[in-house]
């Protein structure tokens, strides 16, 4: 945690950097800081690298700092779009053959750019932000989102929330270990004037401006919006360390 004192001058109030959860907010505040606290330590430890700082590995591992930002921009759209609502989470991602690429965002990183992959989790996440706000406006955490268990139940927008949270806390972790073991980089938050670099696609990459790009692996088997996961599945998807699978959705 940031130390307030740090950023005090004698004589001064103590002042917060922006991602500080409230001394002594609601729930809904607190819920919503401690989730973007944990987006800002990510986006902080996967910044400011090129294609070779994104593509390092750790030990047997095959994770990367890049296929966790490709990762996590998929679970942002997934999480506010398809679970609150039940519409399609978008591009890139509901044209994706799914059954034929099952790990997707992890496999395709490294065909992006650091520009590409820095964009495309930014731009999930103002959307996020924009789609939370909108579905607060209509009620409050209690109220049910398009998340269906087995039996027909159907999840609460707190709890839809909260497994974000647990999303990004674990692969917060996983960021941790792999920026130090890149370039010694370590720290529970980022330093208080910390801000991220705008990092966005070169325009003659991408002539049109738009980012997202449609994936090389699009088919028939892409997104189906309303798609509702069989009931043997069991429990309703939670986006997980392991690659997410079509049978989870």
């Amino acid at each position: 945690m940031t130390d307030p004192t740090d950023l005090q001058r004698p004589g001064e109030p103590v002042v917060d950097p922006p991602w500080e959860p409230p001394i002594a907010g609601t729930e809904i505040e607190h819920l919503s800081a401690a989730l973007d606290r944990l987006r800002t330590t990510f986006r902080w430890k996967a910044g400011s690298l090129d294609a070779d700082g994104l593509a390092a590995q750790v030990g047997a591992s095959s994770l990367t700092l890049g296929a966790l930002l490709k990762h996590l921009a998929f679970v942002e759209d997934y999480y506010f779009s398809t679970k609150l609502r039940g519409e399609s989470p978008g591009p890139p991602w509901e044209t994706v053959a799914w059954d034929a690429h099952p790990d997707w965002p992890f496999t395709s990183a490294g065909e992006d750019t650091p520009e590409e992959l820095y964009a495309l989790w930014d731009g999930a996440v103002e959307r996020s932000r924009t789609r939370f706000a909108a579905v607060l406006d209509e009620g409050g955490l209690d109220q049910l989102v398009e998340e269906t268990w087995p039996d027909g139940s159907r999840a609460s927008l707190r709890r839809a929330v909260f497994d974000l949270v647990e999303e990004y806390g674990r692969h917060t972790g996983h960021a941790d270990l792999i920026r130090e073991s890149i370039d010694g980089l370590v720290g529970e938050d980022p330093p208080a004037d910390w801000r991220p670099e705008p990092e966005t696609p070169n325009p003659e990459e991408h002539p049109n401006g738009q980012y997202p790009f449609v994936p090389p692996h699009s088919g028939s088997n892409g997104w189906r919006p309303g798609f509702r996961r069989p009931a043997a599945v069991g429990r309703p998807h939670r986006a997980r360390a392991r690659p997410l699978r079509r049978a989870d959705l």
